[in-house]
């Protein structure tokens, strides 16, 4: 189905297209023609062929989130192929296509990587986790897409089947960082801090669920993660300004029901792991394109 309010942005799709294809070739040009050249000689190796380039892949994966559409399908059977064909001359059939989606998954992450390195780094970040369900929990037993990939896992809303995404922004409603996970990997485990956190630096803002053990050491490296206090401990002292930005911490909230509302992060019509794989981290790109982010402006006082 359609929005039919949703307008085709010809900017957008070029712009998303012309910063896919600079990263495209600067891995052409680093990972396959240094680190694996001797590799692919010796073992004879070959790119798989495919008429549509690895850019134009990408493109169509992330402007599917601001088409309208609710079904890929449709947007590439009805949309792309009708009114992109102009823009894209070797177009693929939507078989072929599904084919060599995930031949673009580490391209993706990647672009999502790079993306997220221009977010500005304020000293004031949040971070939460996003369940992203799978399956209902009645099918939990039949389900075999993902399985051994993912797990239950229980948020403030009960138990669900699937993965965690983890989100760390900045007051501007940036994406610093990301992580996806099985959903039974907790918010506070030490080896997904580490690696979500590793560059973070100044005040990071978080629910219940990031008091961590390793608060001393991220404090030492530079990093003050603040948390609400749990019902059965004493209350936390902390400064005027760190209170007030805690009130604020629902604006990772915001962040997360715009890959629900606005993008199409969750569904349960996935038949194959490395597509639906590639399909989250296309969401998460498309995001970054996102004109209206949630933001807070905070007072001078505050950050002082």
């Amino acid at each position: 189905m359609k929005n039919k309010d949703m307008l085709f942005d010809e900017n957008l799709l070029i712009e998303i297209f012309v910063k896919a294809d600079d990263l495209c070739k600067n891995i052409e040009k680093e990972l396959f023609s240094k680190i694996l050249e001797n590799k692919m000689v010796r073992d004879g190796y070959q790119k798989p062929s495919c008429k549509m380039s690895e850019s134009e892949i990408m493109t169509l994966l992330i402007y599917y989130h601001y088409s309208g559409y609710k079904c890929f399908e449709y947007f590439y059977c009805q949309f792309v192929a009708n009114e992109l064909n102009s823009y894209f001359p070797k177009l693929l059939s939507y078989n072929r296509f599904t084919e060599v989606l995930s031949s673009v998954s580490l391209p993706l992450f990647l672009f999502a990587k790079v993306l997220f390195s221009k977010s500005l780094h304020t000293g004031i970040s949040f971070i939460d986790s996003k369940k992203i369900v799978v399956c209902h929990n009645r099918r939990i037993h039949q389900h075999k897409v993902f399985k051994g990939r993912a797990a239950r896992g229980k948020s403030s809303t009960g138990w669900f089947y699937g993965f965690k995404l983890h989100l760390i922004i900045n007051e501007k409603g940036e994406i610093m960082d990301f992580d996806l996970t099985p959903g039974n990997v907790a918010d506070n485990n030490h080896s997904l801090l580490k690696r979500i956190l590793g560059k973070v630096k100044g005040l990071c803002f978080g629910d219940k669920g990031y008091n961590t053990t390793l608060w001393k050491d991220f404090f030492e490296s530079g990093l003050k993660i603040i948390t609400k206090s749990k019902s059965k401990t004493k209350a936390k002292l902390m400064l005027l300004n760190e209170r007030y930005m805690l009130l604020k911490r629902p604006l990772i909230e915001s962040v997360n029901d715009i890959f629900t509302s606005v993008f199409d992060l969750e569904h349960s019509r996935h038949r194959n792991p490395d597509n639906a794989l590639t399909h989250m981290i296309s969401t998460i790109c498309a995001y970054c394109f996102y004109p209206e982010k949630p933001a807070v402006n905070f007072p001078n006082w505050i950050k002082a």
